[in-house]
């Protein structure tokens, strides 16, 4: 029998939640298949399995909490399952302490299929029961050094090591599990915030269809609109308060909120801004062959307005970093773009890396990879590390202002409220203009009065004249 404990899968945490288990006792597991996502304070992380045999125990159950080195499965390597096929490899590989430098990282989170029958290699013959017996005592020797190994190389780069089983798949394998649905489709449940792997096909070869999308948003319009009898719950005794664990992201949510809002003296400003010629532009790039099939949306200009304006205010974009001498500020040199999501797991903040190199196509597709992947509770925990300046997307949710609280490690955040249609004064007269309120909220042991503004009036400048980028 192999215990395999719970691993630190790289940021330094102390502890994990069960979020659902992938295998159950009885069932044959192999060398790399996924066999539990567990929630960190950061994300959902899918762990590999690094042993083959057959599960006999689970020592949590979903929704438990496990601290780090604390047991997660046991496993009998002396069951009846066989090793995957090129498994001679493999296990000289898994035999060894240290990976060697040739190996390929492989992903630790979501970015890769789950080992599945229809997406693995099947099956050759069995190898003679004295070589099985060789390889599987060289992997329960390395099984310590393994999971120490997974541990250490997903501190250095977030993902875990591939094995050369998996190197051997097909390149087609990671496309197995897609599901089948064509772009104006799958543009339409991006647009409607739904994600497209929830929905049932009823097309052909269970192709999904737009008839499909929407009868999905018809059902949750229609879970919306049972909101009345929620109080109705009420009236039974063991039903009027109910209780949730705080946990995982909002437990982590509420720590930074806490941290921030009392370690970080915040100075809040407002403006209007007339966005009519951001509008316009919006349109003009959604009608443009280069940006066909790219979500466009006024976001994109404030978000290229921000990269602007950091670059003219460079205090912004920095930290506050307490010392054993004092304190220091730390003024970076590149943009990671932070972009506050509301996800099904709370409030998530993952960021854009080196923004500023990126034109406005590369932007788009990288806000809309942003949000895609936040809606689908895949955010990886590096997706939200260094982040250098954030922006909080509240007019999307009809909120015309607010006042954001700073995201720990960053001494700025922008608010982007709602766009409407108001009365707005062009030389002495009244004119109907597409107009938004920004709000930023700054660190002021970093940032003065006077290089706020100048840095809100830059962004609003960008949004008034988006031509100015092209200067």
């Amino acid at each position: 029998m192999t215990v395999f404990n719970l691993p630190d899968v790289g940021e330094g945490l102390t502890e994990a939640d069960i979020a659902s288990w992938k295998v159950k006792v009885g069932d044959t597991v192999e060398v790399n298949q996924i066999f539990v996502e567990i929630e960190t304070a950061k994300s959902l992380v899918e762990l590999p399995c690094p042993f083959a045999g057959v599960v006999t125990a689970l020592h949590a159950a979903e929704g438990d909490t496990v601290l780090v080195d604390n047991p997660l499965i046991t496993i009998d390597e002396e069951g009846n399952a066989a090793p995957p096929t090129g498994v001679p490899e493999a296990a000289e590989a898994l035999s060894t302490a240290a990976p060697q430098a040739s190996e390929e990282p492989g992903p630790l989170v979501g970015s890769g299929p789950t080992a599945d029958a229809s997406v693995r290699r099947a099956r050759t013959t069995r190898p003679a029961p004295s070589t099985a017996g060789a390889r599987t005592a060289a992997v329960r020797a390395s099984g310590s050094a393994l999971a120490e190994t997974i541990s250490r190389r997903a501190q250095s780069l977030g993902t875990a090591v591939t094995r050369e089983v998996d190197r051997r798949k097909p390149a087609v394998a990671s496309f197995v599990d897609r599901v089948l649905a064509k772009p104006p489709v799958r543009r339409l449940a991006k647009e409607l915030g739904i994600d497209i792997n929830d929905v049932v096909g009823t097309g052909n070869q269970g192709e999904i269809t737009r008839e499909d999308v929407n009868s999905y948003q018809a059902q949750r319009e229609a879970e919306h609109a049972a909101a009345p009898t929620y109080w109705a719950h009420g009236q039974l005794a063991d039903a009027r308060v109910e209780r949730t664990p705080v946990r995982g992201v909002r437990k982590a949510t509420a720590k930074a909120m806490v941290d921030s809002a009392f370690t970080a003296p915040h100075v809040s400003i407002f403006v209007d801004v007339d966005a009519s010629r951001t509008m316009e532009y919006v349109q003009r790039l959604k009608k443009s062959r280069d940006f066909e099939g790219i979500k466009v949306s006024p976001l994109l200009v404030l978000a290229r307005a921000v990269i602007w304006a950091a670059a003219r205010n460079p205090s912004v974009n920095a930290s506050w970093v307490e010392t054993a001498n004092g304190a220091e500020i730390h003024q970076k040199r590149f943009m990671n773009l932070g972009i506050a999501a509301a996800t099904p797991r709370g409030l998530l903040v993952p960021n854009i890396k080196d923004a500023q190199n990126l034109n406005m196509k590369e932007l788009a597709i990288a806000l809309n990879d942003l949000a895609t992947t936040a809606r689908a509770g895949k955010t990886r925990p590096e997706d939200m590390r260094d982040g250098s300046l954030s922006i909080t997307n509240i007019g999307a949710l009809g909120i015309d202002t607010g006042t954001p609280i700073i995201n720990p490690g960053e001494v700025a955040i922008v608010a982007f409220g709602t766009i409407r249609h108001k009365p707005w004064v062009i030389d002495g007269e009244v004119v109907p203009r597409w107009i938004t309120t920004l709000g930023g909220s700054f660190d002021h042991r970093v940032v003065d009065g006077d290089l706020s503004a100048r840095f809100m009036a830059d962004v609003a400048s960008i949004l008034q004249e988006p031509a100015m980028l092209l200067d």
